[in-house]
């Protein structure tokens, strides 16, 4: 046993645990913790330039690698109360990160101390976890108890709230013989595969829908698998966008109200089972239930047991991680295509229904490749397909931006879409991009905001600058708050909805649209360029990589748009509004690599 301050020992828990990559403030209450990291030496630091920014980089960094802890440190007043944004949204998508609050002292908790508050009260409701601990020797074991916990059953953010004496109190601590506790998941039984593989052979049009669990799970491999296999076709949600290849002739395409594909709606309808795996039944994705679950049986997967039956009640639900209940049903199917099964015998040949799918992605696309001036959005999109091929990570969180994204560009790996799925709070792309690049060096990392999300925490950039983190910045500029202006279409009115102003700083056309992105960008510290001809897009995001390349520093290429563009979306999955003229395929529409009878064949 050694004698140590209690920060001493959180800093070897830390490192054992694998959570060595920090992002924060430091402050007054907090200062004893940073002390025990610079003296071991081992943590690394990312200094944000807002507390709120912290978070969202402790969360892009955990989403950005399967095993990642992002880790965010400030005081408990209002740098805690900062944070909670982070948390929530990490929180809302299921992401482990670790917030670290310094608080006053004991003594003087309940007598409004200077910058105390009670953050335990505040987190709880965001998190798994929020805890003041109140007695130094209590330090390691909340801190073995958070790591259990984040990563059990559901993953999830926690906070621990530090009082500065309780870090400078001496305790006894052994690092060597201190050990990770094993987190709990839940794992579906043979029974229960055997069952949905029951459901399966009695359906004719089965559907997967793959939710960000399968993510969480590091199973994307076992899902394309279990796909090829049964020759089910795929469709991932938001969360799970990537699980499955966008080109892979059995992923069928996305599903949803707003971000969506149109092949991807045209198969769920024709679906008679769909089979949800590590997803929430979100209602961005559903939209009116009596449409989406009409004619259709449902099987749902999910990790945490509340979540079945939240939505709707499934026809049948099974409580599992989605790594383990792929393995059970790879098992079970593997048994019936040797001929072994038991029940339902061996399964349909789905390859029809596939080749079905397969058809409608290959022509049921919206138009991309307009001229116009100013340049229409759809344009963007096409160009970064075009100029970033299939190894990008893209960075997004809510918008016209983000919904027109979802429905035009490609992903083809794992965590390779990163998204503030649920909560979608503004100002959360920025310090996100810039801890998944801390969490994939020398990766090609591509946010993607609209002005005003890009506003909102645009002094993040000097974060990049400093601590040499690249990233490319596409900031699609309408001056708008565009997805708030169209929804208010019905209620006949576009009220304090509009950015634009003239800039007595600026010149040339976006000199109306108000505030200089690239002068700020610039100021910053960063990179940062301007388009406004739709031709010259794909040689603006060529420069801005090889800048990139060459300066190590976030480089933001700022696209200038017409001001008003509706984005495809409804209330229903058989009610989208198309507002732009459809088109068959585009240049850059990812169509099947094979057609599935010959994929089958293959085999």
């Amino acid at each position: 046993m050694t004698r140590m301050r209690a920060v001493e020992a959180v800093v070897l828990i830390l490192e054992k645990e694998g959570a060595t990559q920090t992002f924060g403030l430091p402050g007054a209450a907090i200062n004893p913790l940073y002390s025990a990291m610079r003296s071991h030496g081992g943590i690394n630091h990312t200094l944000a330039r807002h507390v709120e920014g912290a978070s969202h980089m402790a969360d892009g960094y955990t989403r950005a690698a399967a095993g990642n802890i992002g880790v965010c440190l400030g005081t408990s007043g209002p740098a805690g109360t900062d944070m909670i944004t982070g948390l929530y949204a990490a929180a809302a998508d299921s992401q482990p990160i670790l917030c670290i609050t310094g608080q006053a002292p004991v003594a003087v908790l309940d007598k409004e101390d200077f910058q105390a508050v009670d953050i335990a009260s505040i987190a709880k409701p965001v998190t798994k976890m929020a805890k003041t601990v109140l007695e130094a020797g209590q330090v390691p074991g909340v801190f073995q108890s958070a790591f259990q916990l984040m990563r059990s059953g559901r993953p999830g953010p926690v906070l621990i709230d530090l009082p500065i004496d309780v870090q400078q109190t001496e305790i006894e601590f052994d690092i060597e013989t201190y050990e990770p506790l094993v987190p709990a998941k839940p794992a579906a039984t043979s029974a229960q595969a055997e069952k949905i593989l029951d459901l399966i052979a009695e359906a004719k049009h089965p559907l997967i829908i793959a939710g960000g669990g399968i993510l969480n799970a590091d199973a994307a491999d076992r899902l394309v698998e279990f796909a090829e296999l049964t020759s089910i076709p795929v469709s991932p949600t938001l969360m799970g966008w990537g699980t499955i290849p966008d080109d892979h002739p059995l992923q069928a395409g996305m599903v949803g109200i707003q971000t969506h594909v149109r092949y991807g709606n045209a198969s769920f309808l024709e679906s008679d089972l769909v089979i949800g795996l590590g997803n929430r039944w979100a209602n961005r994705h559903t939209g009116d239930l009596s449409v989406y679950r009409a004619g259709r049986k449902f099987v749902h997967i999910d990790i945490e047991p509340t979540q079945i039956g939240r939505v709707f009640s499934p026809d049948y639900g099974v409580v599992s991680d989605a790594g383990a209940a792929l393995d059970a049903l790879l098992s079970a199917a593997r048994s019936r295509s040797a001929g072994a099964g038991v029940a339902g015998g061996s399964l349909p040949d789905f390859t029809d229904w596939a080749n079905e799918c397969t058809k409608r992605k290959g022509s049921e696309h919206r138009k991309t490749n307009y001229t116009d001036v100013p340049i229409k959005p759809q344009r963007v999109y096409q160009e970064m397909n075009s100029a970033f091929g299939q190894d990008v990570t893209y960075v997004s969180t809510i918008g016209l931006s983000q919904i027109a994204g979802a429905q035009m560009l490609h992903v083809y790996r794992p965590r390779h879409w990163i998204n503030a799925g649920q909560a979608g709070p503004l100002g959360w792309t920025g310090p996100a991009a810039l801890g998944v690049a801390k969490g994939k060096p020398g990766e090609t990392v591509v946010a993607l905001s609209g002005d005003y999300d890009f506003q909102f925490m645009i002094e993040e950039l000097a974060v990049g600058a400093q601590h040499k983190i690249p990233y490319l910045h596409v900031v699609v500029n309408n001056s708008y708050l565009g997805l708030i202006r169209q929804s208010q279409r019905g209620f006949d009115m576009d009220y304090q909805v509009s950015l634009a102003f003239d800039n007595i700083n600026s010149s040339g056309a976006a000199a109306g649209y108000g505030v200089d992105h690239v002068a700020v960008a610039l100021g910053l510290g960063c990179k940062a360029l301007r388009v406004e001809d739709p031709e010259l897009i794909g040689e603006g995001l060529r420069v801005a990589q090889e800048l990139m390349s060459e300066h190590q520093v976030p480089v933001v290429v700022e696209v200038i748009l017409e001001r008003v563009t509706n984005i495809s979306m409804g209330a229903a999955l058989d009610s989208i509004n198309e507002f732009e003229v459809l088109a068959q395929t585009p240049a850059d529409a990812p169509t099947a690599l094979t057609p599935m009878d010959e994929l089958v064949a293959a085999k």
